[in-house]
């Protein structure tokens, strides 16, 4: 049985990685997850110099899933390309940097010094940072411009990370794609606020927040069908995904790769119980390839 994909000329061994910011850069979950058995990891968002983060509260339960304002908070690349990455090349996965910014410059910079790494996220899409990134993932030519730009320094596949917070996330793979992305990954957090009645305040000190978990995954399955009937870039699915079901379902609306996210928090082994469940099925349903999956969805007649 085949369990590899490829995704913009790179080799996973399983069509499985984590969602950046969920999953620190791997040596958080090494006591809990083989990482070599992961197609890659993706590691939580990096910049050019350390950000703090959010004032607290910066997390709230809801209903089906969570709300966050952390804020993009990190080390700065210093710090990470020191630590963080000579702690994952002693796996066998592939590495995926996250990048965050809040200008083209400050993107850029990042991608110069990425070079060895095997693929980039580029993160136009937190809701959570009042300036930078979420202005290039709502506007079309920001986007388009944003990824040209990246695209002059990075040595290596370049992923745009895509907002759900837009009126269509079509014309922004499109953007992104004529920028000369090599993939997309979506959807990140849609942006939400939740408000103590007790206190009469708000939930967290940001006031909006990132909402993921399975109370966005149909929305996550809708748009990842949608952008893949409108650019011919390979797709990393994310949103909402918490079993083998809803990875294989990402993967029928045109996901060449999924990324859990929110469920690492309340299960730590999700992403081996996906790649083993997704094995599981294809044994079932005769199939000899997980990429038979791909896009495999059927229009009712």
């Amino acid at each position: 049985m085949n369990m590899t994909v490829n995704i913009a000329g790179v080799e996973w061994k399983n069509p499985v990685t984590v969602a950046s910011g969920t999953f620190g850069s791997g040596a958080e979950y090494a006591d809990f997850v083989d990482l070599s058995r992961l197609g890659a990891v993706t590691t939580k968002g990096v910049a050019n110099v350390p950000w703090p983060g959010n004032p607290t509260p910066r997390v709230a339960e809801i209903c089906g899933g969570m709300m966050n304002a952390i804020g993009l908070q990190n080390p700065g690349i210093e710090l990470f390309c020191k630590r963080d990455i000579p702690f994952l090349r002693q796996f066998d996965t592939k590495i995926i940097v996250n990048v965050c910014g809040k200008s083209a410059e400050d993107y850029c910079e990042v991608a110069e010094r990425l070079a060895g790494e095997d693929m980039l996220e580029i993160n136009i899409s937190c809701p959570n940072v009042k300036e930078g990134g979420i202005a290039f993932g709502q506007n079309p030519k920001a986007a388009e411009d944003i990824t040209r730009a990246v695209k002059k320094y990075a040595k290596q596949p370049v992923i745009m990370k895509l907002s759900p917070n837009v009126t269509d996330i079509a014309e922004m793979a499109k953007a992104v794609e004529a920028g000369g992305a090599d993939a997309v990954s979506l959807i990140n957090t849609l942006t939400g606020m939740k408000i103590d009645i007790h206190r009469r305040t708000f939930a967290l000190a940001n006031q909006t927040g990132g909402v993921s978990g399975p109370a966005i995954h149909p929305i996550a399955v809708r748009m990842v069908y949608q952008t893949a009937q409108a650019v011919k870039l390979p797709i990393i699915g994310m949103g909402g995904i918490a079993s083998a079901e809803d990875a294989i379902e990402m993967m029928l609306a045109g996901a060449s790769a999924v990324s859990v996210g929110t469920a690492n928090f309340h299960n730590p082994a999700v992403t081996m119980e996906i790649v083993e469940g997704i094995e599981e099925y294809l044994r079932q349903n005769n199939m000899e390839d997980v990429r038979e999956l791909i896009g495999a969805v059927r229009v009712n007649t």
